[in-house]
């Protein structure tokens, strides 16, 4: 296991380093420095830091969707963890010669062969290619070799360290137990419809106390007054003409959406051979089996077998009978490029087709939006040199087909431009030392925005809020008088009564889970059961209710749950990775100590300034 551990980690590195050869020209970050960093009588080149510092970003980049400067990246610390990596791995290297540990030319070779990017298009390695790949680079044959060399040798160190190790059932069952176990819970619920009928009036004193009690929920968020110039496709739809000629090849085009053929609901079952094939047909006729019953003696349920709505051209030589079977029937079996197989039909939808009148009118939108969107982008530019100029957004919009709007925007609108992808993040980013730009929208918009003024928080008037107020005191109090309710209730059962013996309707959970919920109940309720005794008993504030609940047995992990015995696999291997990563990460720091480590900060800012 740990061998075939290592080895993965190993492939998994190599596959990083050549996708790193894929993107990038040759760069070299040498100059006339030699080294970066040293461990031990281990050097880090130039090359090697600005190789994977180039890669980390190459990464990050694609995790992230768009361009990540270096400035970026050096804030967020990641020059400094590809370096303390390198160290860590060279730490390993320098321990691996300290031992005598490596490996031969031949296995070096074959690793080399078997890495398709060196391969030609016969799927054999190719030299030319090889060095084709390494000179994009900057790295020469015994370079790539030699590193390659070194990283089996660090896996091997690695298998070497933890393999073996293994953690005890205890500690697996334990943390299975804590993910796993179970409880029974017996509750009631206590609503307003078990309180005696009484009015409740707050004094205004009473109100406006709870006013300032709650002021942050009357409080309006921060605004930012927001001035822009957009122009969206429906703007100017009026002012697009589209081509007859055009909307018809654009119905000829799409043909097959407005104009679809017959089609059929149907399952297949394939067999191996037409042995079997028959033999299945013999229980069918016969009436030993149904074709359910063909199913599941297979293995498969009916979502494996769905084909989906079905043309008479996608079923090949099928179609013509399956054509012709009605719904519900079963046909076959029927010779298949997979195999000998029956088809249950299991409905008939009929021929749609949509003529070109009936199409006109959205096609017509279609093509016009598009032509509009078209119309807008070529906006963009000339609407950008204005801004560029000196001119406002009230001199865009006199000078061009851009529209001036306001808005008083606060994280959460969903009306005009703040209804748009993308807005939000726009507005929220946006401030007064900001000049315009123009950017654009999902729907191909332009738009450019100015912010005018911030306006800070501020509490609506109690008056204007009266009757938010004024429900809130009503729900406090039916809670309180529901929790003074409840108590009686817990007092009662206290003297060994139950809860069928109060007349109030149980609920009874046989086997609720840590993570479970349960309907009609808080989503806190599984935590507080977990936090009880066998015994135990608790009121828990519900949605305009109390519950009492009572925790009736502690039940243990099902060993029968096809799940548990899955969750004690997938929790022994989280947790032996885990303990793996913890052992081979100490044992790097120990060796890195051992060796010491040396930086050169002027090299370090060398290679850096390349990506600056």
């Amino acid at each position: 296991m740990a061998k075939k551990r290592g080895n993965t980690a190993m492939w998994v590195l190599m596959g990083l380093l050549i996708l790193g050869l894929g993107g990038f020209g040759a760069t070299s970050f040498t100059g006339s420095l030699r080294s970066v960093a040293s461990v031990g009588s281990r050097d880090i080149t130039p090359n090697e830091y600005g190789r994977a510092l180039q890669n980390e970003l190459r990464a990050l980049e694609a995790q992230a969707g768009q361009a990540i400067s270096f400035e970026q990246a050096q804030s967020a610390g990641i020059d400094r963890q590809v370096l303390a990596r390198l160290i860590s791995e060279a730490a390993v290297d320098d321990e691996a010669d300290r031992i005598g540990l490596s490996v031969g030319d031949t296995t070096v070779a074959k690793q080399v062969q078997d890495i398709p990017a060196f391969k030609g298009i016969d799927g054999k390695f190719d030299r030319e290619s090889y060095k084709f790949a390494l000179d994009r680079v900057g790295m020469s044959e015994s370079e790539f070799e030699r590193g390659l060399r070194r990283e089996t040798s660090r896996a091997l160190v690695q298998g070497a360290v933890v393999s073996g190790k293994s953690l005890p059932d205890s500690y697996i069952d334990t943390i299975l137990t804590y993910v796993s176990e179970r409880r029974r819970v017996s509750w009631v619920r206590l609503d307003s419809t078990l309180l005696p009928e009484e009015t409740l009036t707050p004094s205004e004193e009473d109100l406006k106390a709870l006013y300032d009690e709650r002021i942050a929920d009357f409080t309006r968020p921060e605004i930012k007054r927001i001035t822009y110039a957009w122009l969206t496709p429906e703007m100017i739809l009026d002012q697009v003409e589209v081509d007859e000629d055009l909307l018809r090849a654009e119905y000829e085009a799409r043909a097959a959406d407005y104009n679809r053929p017959e089609r059929r609901l149907v399952e297949r079952l394939v067999y191996a051979d037409e042995g079997r094939a028959q033999a299945a047909k013999d229980q069918l006729d016969s009436g030993a089996s149904d074709f359910e019953k063909l199913v599941a003696d297979r293995g498969l349920d009916l979502n494996d077998i769905d084909m989906g709505d079905v043309s008479k051209a996608d079923l090949g030589a099928a179609g013509e009978e399956v054509f012709a079977a009605q719904s519900g029937d079963v046909v076959g079996p029927i010779d298949t490029d997979l195999g000998p197989a029956f088809f249950r039909v299991n409905g008939i939808l009929a021929a749609e087709t949509t003529s070109y009148e009936d199409a006109l009118p959205e096609l017509r939108a279609e093509v016009a939006t598009d032509r509009a969107r078209r119309r807008i982008a070529g906006e963009a530019e000339p609407a950008e040199d204005l801004l560029a100029s000196g001119a406002t957004l009230e001199e865009l919009a006199a000078d061009s087909d851009l529209t001036l709007g306001t808005i008083d925007w606060a994280p959460g609108q969903n009306e005009g431009i703040a209804a748009y992808e993308g807005f939000d993040e726009a507005a929220e980013a946006l401030t007064q030392d900001d000049y315009p730009e123009i950017a654009q929208l999902s729907d191909g918009t332009i738009y450019a925005m100015r912010l005018d003024e911030v306006i800070a928080p501020e509490p609506a008037p109690f008056e204007d809020v009266r009757e938010r107020v004024n429900a809130i005191w009503e729900t406090r109090q039916t809670m309180e008088r529901l929790r003074t309710l409840a108590a009686d209730y817990m007092g009662k059962l206290a003297e060994a009564a139950d809860f069928a013996s109060l007349g109030l309707e149980v609920n009874t959970e046989e086997a609720l889970t840590r993570n479970g919920t349960v309907l009609g109940a808080p989503d806190d309720f599984a935590a507080r059961i977990f936090d009880m005794e066998e015994g135990d008993m608790a009121v828990i504030d519900g949605f305009g209710a109390v519950l009492i609940a009572r925790l009736d047995e502690v039940l243990p992990p099902n060993p029968e749950d096809p799940e548990t015995a899955g969750l004690r696999n997938n929790i022994q291997q989280q947790m032996q990775n885990s303990l793996a990563q913890d052992l081979y990460r100490a044992f790097a720091e120990d060796v890195r100590i051992r060796a010491g480590a040396e930086i050169d900060q002027s090299a370090i800012a060398a290679v850096n300034a390349n990506f600056q």
